[in-house]
């Protein structure tokens, strides 16, 4: 029999799993299929064994009486019905009986007998017996017939008779059944064998070494899953063993992919802290230096430092929150009534787009549209999201600004104030579809890292809102809706489909 030790490397002060000590040593799947096998089949010819050892039982007392019948022609046929007693014996021991009798209407006359015994334990009527019968009777055969006892055996009389009887010893029916039985059990046992040798080799051939071979990778993989090279080879079956390799080869082809991404953004995490530390002492210094334009009477230094000292500011307060995305949460938004159209004139500013830039900037905003958010980071959402455009745009040749265009659109709609921004580019990929808003998965552009629109949603999510690709657009149209305070935007959502 198999055996299949449970164990795996584990650290030496590690508590032992769960149920460990329970399990230890178990039976092997091969094992366990052989063991079904030999059982079923047994099962199977205990279920033929009853109605064949019954046939048998039938058989041999319709033996007995088809040799009765014959001897009961040639006994009646003797000259006044007197036969010989050595002649009668001759005939009683041919066909292993005590007694043969025959009755014809209102007469019953004994043809022959010798040592007929005194007392007859059972009776059976072999003219009509059905298949339950016939198998009730041979149980009763086997258990309680014993040497000694005798039986009554009615049949089908000859020349026009009601019924010949024989008795017979039940020691000789039993043996002979006893003998069949043995026969039966060992032609089941050479079946089973080869039944289960057949059926162990194919199950262990289509299923069980399957199986290892999946267990083993999983072990494998488990220790080591950022090993690409442990990932399953698919076999190419076409059959449920085959789907599960496609399927396990997929999940740990995904799974290596984004532990080895993880590992990516813990390394680049420590970089960027580190790079942080630094480069947000540089712009404090700078932020010094840029206090100092402001005292000067140049009516330009005067105009553009205000501004300048905002980018500062602003950049400064990125640094701080680097690592926001991730590790930490953003803070929460600082929520108050801003007009939208001067913030709009604040991501055009700073995004570079001047005349010289062959991009056309488009503003549509309803007039007076103020939305309910925090100003700081829904610059941040919208300078993500149009900088998306801006650099899908700028990669392709030939700019023009008839062609090239960067829309922002506003209006309000009820309690929730909507912002669409949209290009005239290539759209967006199936592949970025997919996996839209995620980082390092989702960006709309090559060599894109999708920051931008991961950073970007979860803004908009911290203000209770939503931000989506609107399908069937020319070029790339995001929609953002921020509700105010006191509207859920999920339940106008559900509202609106039910309308």
């Amino acid at each position: 029999m198999e055996t299949v030790l449970t164990s795996e490397p584990v650290s030496p002060d590690a508590p032992p799993p769960p149920g460990e000590a329970k399990r230890g040593l178990r039976v092997g799947l091969s094992s366990k299929l052989l063991l079904l096998t030999v059982l079923f089949v047994m099962v199977a010819e205990i279920l033929i064994y009853v109605p064949s050892i019954a046939n048998y039982r039938l058989s041999w007392l319709n033996d007995r009486l088809a040799a009765s019948y014959t001897a009961a022609l040639v006994l009646d046929a003797a000259p006044s019905g007197m036969v010989p007693e050595s002649l009668a014996q001759q005939i009683l021991g041919s066909i292993g009986a005590r007694a043969v009798a025959m009755k014809m209407g209102t007469q019953r006359r004994l043809l022959a007998a010798a040592n007929v015994p005194p007392v007859i334990e059972h009776d059976f009527d072999m003219r009509d017996v059905s298949s339950w019968r016939a198998m009730v009777d041979a149980t009763h055969t086997l258990l309680f017939c014993q040497p000694g006892h005798f039986m009554r055996v009615v049949g089908n009389a000859p020349m026009g008779g009601d019924f010949l009887e024989i008795i017979l010893d039940e020691g000789p029916l039993r043996n002979a059944m006893l003998k069949f039985s043995v026969n039966i059990l060992i032609l089941s046992l050479a079946i089973s064998a080869i039944t289960a040798t057949l059926v162990f080799f194919a199950l262990h051939y289509l299923l069980v070494r399957p199986m290892r071979r999946i267990t083993a990778n999983m072990v494998a993989f488990r220790a080591d899953p950022e090993n690409p090279s442990l990932v399953i080879g698919e076999s190419g079956r076409g059959d449920e063993v085959g789907t599960a390799e496609e399927e396990l080869a997929a999940m740990q082809r995904e799974l290596s992919s984004m532990l080895n991404q993880k590992n990516r953004l813990a390394a680049l995490g420590l970089a960027v802290s580190k790079i942080n530390h630094d480069l947000r002492n540089l712009l404090a210094s700078a932020q010094l230096f840029s206090d100092q334009l402001s005292n000067l009477p140049d009516p330009k230094v005067q105009r553009f430092a205000p501004k300048l000292m905002r980018a500062l500011e602003r950049a400064i307060a990125f640094c701080q929150s680097t690592l926001s995305y991730g590790a930490a949460q953003e803070a929460a938004p600082e929520r108050k009534q801003i007009e939208v159209e001067p913030l709009i004139e604040e991501v055009h500013e700073a995004l570079g787009l001047g005349l010289d830039v062959p991009i056309r900037w488009i503003v549509a905003v309803e007039r007076g549209l103020t939305v309910d958010a925090d100003h700081d980071q829904l610059f941040r959402v919208l300078v993500n999201v149009a900088r998306n455009a801006m650099q899908v745009l700028e990669s392709r040749g030939n700019k023009d600004p008839a062609r090239d265009q960067i829309r922002i659109t506003g209006r309000r709609d009820g309690g929730v104030a909507v912002i669409e921004v949209s290009d005239t580019g290539p759209g967006v990929s199936e592949r970025a579809r997919t996996h839209m808003f995620q980082a390092f998965q989702g960006s709309t552009r090559a060599g894109g890292t999708g920051l931008g629109l991961a950073i970007a949603a979860e803004l908009v999510r911290a203000h209770g809102g939503d931000i989506r690709l609107v399908p069937g657009t020319i070029g790339a149209t995001f929609s953002i809706s921020i509700p105010d305070r006191a509207v859920d935007l999920s339940s106008r959502r559900g509202e609106r489909a039910r309308a």
